[in-house]
């Protein structure tokens, strides 16, 4: 009888873990038997997000140096010997106004987050997916139904994110020949503190300039459709995925 090989854990890392949707993304990838980094900002937050686990490693980072960032995929490695899952979540709402009335350095801090951080966080995860043996992994970028169709006075949000769509399609493209994946992962209304930010529960602004009382979903609804695309097998991919709150003004003409 041939002796049964025991599956090794895969090892992930999430950025933002600290709150929100990477918050939920890490506890649930840690409760399926991940072992994850959780990069972040506030060391305090990453602690309360691990939880004591002992397959967690918390690792303080702000994903627009690129010294922290190399930092975060170091320890992972150096813990775990490889990183199989990027879940690059990290991201800001940036300021509200239309192009005419926001700031430079808004703009500028807006897109150092969402889409230059991104992309150093996609480096070093490809650096090290390339490298590996077995090589290979997966990139699930966070973008947003932004990514589709803009809020009201978001300019600065949405262009990150139409942005990040270019980001994640050349990931995949580039990363063919080394079994590196990537896709995009475009959620709309989940239960987390920027919903406060934009007014969902209160009433968010419309295109017609009403206000609105939006529906929201679980945010741990969320991190399942996260964990599906990261539990996708090497042969497969999941290219892009948009998950909404059932009723929200997105389809339709509101």
């Amino acid at each position: 009888m041939s002796e049964t090989i025991p599956t090794r854990p895969r090892v992930a890392v999430v950025t933002g873990a600290g709150s929100g949707i990477g918050r939920a993304v890490a506890r649930l990838l840690l409760a399926e038997g991940y072992r994850v980094a959780l990069a972040g900002r506030r060391e305090a937050q990453l602690l309360e997000t691990a939880d004591g686990h002992a397959e967690a490693l918390a690792v303080p980072c702000d994903v627009t140096v690129p010294d922290d960032v190399a930092r975060l995929f170091a320890a992972a490695r150096e813990r775990w010997g490889r990183v199989d899952v990027l879940f690059n979540n990290a991201g800001i709402f940036g300021p509200s106004g239309g192009v005419d009335e926001i700031g430079v350095a808004d703009w500028d801090a807006t897109l150092a987050v969402n889409v230059t951080g991104s992309m150093l966080c996609a480096a070093e995860a490809v650096r090290t997916m390339k490298s590996q043996e077995p090589q290979g992994g997966r990139i699930i970028n966070n973008g947003s139904i932004s990514a589709h169709s803009p809020r009201p006075l978001s300019v600065a949000y949405t262009v990150s994110k139409h942005a990040l769509s270019g980001l994640t399609k050349s990931i995949e493209l580039d990363g063919r020949p080394f079994g590196i994946t990537c896709g995009q992962i475009d959620i709309g209304n989940t239960r987390t503190e920027i919903m406060d930010t934009i007014g969902v529960g209160s009433g968010a602004l419309q295109a017609d300039g009403s206000r609105r009382v939006e529906p929201m979903f679980p945010v741990e609804d969320a991190a399942r459709a996260v964990l599906m695309m990261a539990n996708m097998p090497a042969s497969a991919n999941v290219g892009s995925m948009v998950v909404t709150a059932a009723g929200m003004p997105f389809v339709g003409r509101g």
